[in-house]
C-alpha cells in the first residue's frame, strides 16, 4: 500500500537488440518501484479491549491506526489525517476518518 507519495518510475530505453546490462537496470528499476509501493510508511496499529462503565455485556474491540509523520526541526510526530475541512469539501468517503479541528482535535469517521 502506497502512502500516495510514490511516483511511477522513468524506465531505460530498451536497445535493439537484447542486452544483459539493460535487463539488468530495468529489472532493479522494477524492484525499487514495487518495493515503494509495499511500503506502507510510518504507521503504528494497536487493538484494546474497552467495557463500559455499569456495562453486563463483553468487552468491546477499538483498534487504531496511527499515519502520523515525522515533524521537521525536532518537533516530533505531525498529524497526517484528514481533517473538518476535507470533510465539509466533500473530500471524504463514507467510513473515512477524520479530525475535527473545532471540537478539540477529536476523531469522527464520516457516516452518510
Amino acid at each position: 500500500m502506497s502512502t500516495g507519495t510514490t511516483k511511477a518510475p522513468n524506465l531505460p530505453i530498451a536497445p535493439a537488440e537484447y542486452d544483459q546490462d539493460y535487463m539488468n537496470k530495468f529489472a532493479n528499476v522494477l524492484r525499487l518501484y514495487f518495493a515503494q509501493l509495499d511500503n506502507p510508511g510510518p504507521s503504528v496499529m494497536s487493538t484494546q479491549r474497552v467495557t463500559a462503565p455499569n456495562s453486563t455485556t463483553a468487552s468491546q474491540v477499538i483498534s487504531a491506526v496511527n499515519f502520523s509523520q515525522p515533524g521537521t526541526s525536532g518537533t516530533g510526530q505531525v498529524l497526517s489525517l484528514p481533517t473538518q475541512a476535507d470533510y465539509l469539501a466533500g473530500l471524504l468517503r463514507v467510513g473515512d476518518v477524520y479530525v475535527d479541528e473545532t471540537s478539540g482535535n477529536v476523531l469522527k469517521v464520516r457516516i452518510s
